[in-house]
C-alpha cells in the first residue's frame, strides 16, 4: 500500500517536473542564474526561514510526543543557522548589503506562504500542519539533487547547491517524511484529505516563491 506521503509525491509530480523547469532552477544549475535576481532569492528566502522556524517550533510544541519536539525544534534551529548562514557568507558573496535585508519587506508570494503556513499552524489539526511543512524540506532537498547532477564546474552559486544536496540535509527531510506518515496513519480519512490539499498548497507556493524569484516580483505599488 501506497504512504500518504508517496501519494503525494505522485499527486504533485507534474507541478514538482515545472518547479525543476523554473528558469531560475535551470539558470542556478548552468551557473547563468543573474546575481540580481540571486540576491532577490536570498532576501526573500531569509526573510521565509524566519517565519519558517517560528512555524516549526510551534509544530514541535503541538506534536504527540517528546520526540517529535525534538526533531521539530532542531529543525527550527537548522533553519535558523541557514538564515545565519544567508546573513553571512551568502550577503558577502554576492555583494548585499546587510542594510537591505533589515529594510526588506516579503515579497507577495513570500508573505503569502508563511501567512499560509502560521494560518495552518494555529487553525488546523497538527496532521495537517506537519503535511503543509514537509514540502519546503522535501522539495528543497530534491530541487537541490536535481541541480547538483546539472551544475557546471565552477559554478558560482556551488554553496547553495552543496547545502541543499548534502546527505545531512536528506536525513532531516526523511524524518519529516516519517512523521507525516505516521500523522497520516493516526488520523481519519477527512483529515488526510486536508492534509493532501496542505502538500499541494504548500508545493504550489513553493513554484510561487522559485518564480517570484526569477520575476522579482514585489507589490504593485509603494504606498
Amino acid at each position: 500500500m501506497t504512504s500518504f506521503t508517496g501519494l503525494a509525491w505522485q499527486r504533485t509530480a507534474p507541478l514538482r517536473a515545472s518547479i525543476d523547469d523554473l528558469p531560475f532552477n535551470t539558470e542556478l544549475a548552468a551557473g547563468t542564474l543573474s546575481r540580481e535576481r540571486f540576491q532577490t532569492y536570498v532576501i526573500q528566502d531569509a526573510l521565509y526561514l524566519d517565519q519558517y522556524a517560528r512555524t516549526l517550533a510551534l509544530a514541535g510544541a503541538r506534536g504527540p510526543d517528546s520526540a517529535t519536539l525534538r526533531s521539530f525544534a532542531d529543525s527550527a534551529v537548522g533553519a535558523i543557522a541557514v538564515e545565519q548562514a544567508l546573513h553571512g557568507d551568502y550577503l558577502k558573496g554576492f555583494g548585499i548589503d546587510p542594510g537591505a535585508l533589515r529594510e526588506a519587506q516579503a515579497s507577495p508570494d513570500c508573505l503569502g506562504y508563511t501567512s499560509f503556513l502560521l494560518a495552518t499552524a494555529y487553525h488546523e489539526p497538527w496532521e495537517v500542519l506537519v503535511s503543509a511543512l514537509l514540502p519546503c524540506f522535501w522539495i528543497y532537498w530534491d530541487v537541490g539533487n536535481t541541480v547538483s547532477r546539472k551544475t557546471v564546474a565552477g559554478n558560482p552559486y556551488q554553496a547553495w547547491i552543496d547545502t541543499y544536496s548534502d546527505p545531512a540535509f536528506g536525513e532531516a527531510v526523511k524524518g519529516v517524511i516519517a512523521a507525516t506518515d505516521r500523522a497520516a496513519a493516526g488520523t481519519t480519512e477527512a483529515v488526510r484529505e486536508r492534509m493532501m490539499l496542505a502538500f499541494i498548497r504548500s508545493t504550489q507556493f513553493e513554484w510561487l516563491f522559485w518564480d517570484s524569484a526569477y520575476q522579482q516580483r514585489g507589490w504593485p505599488m509603494s504606498v
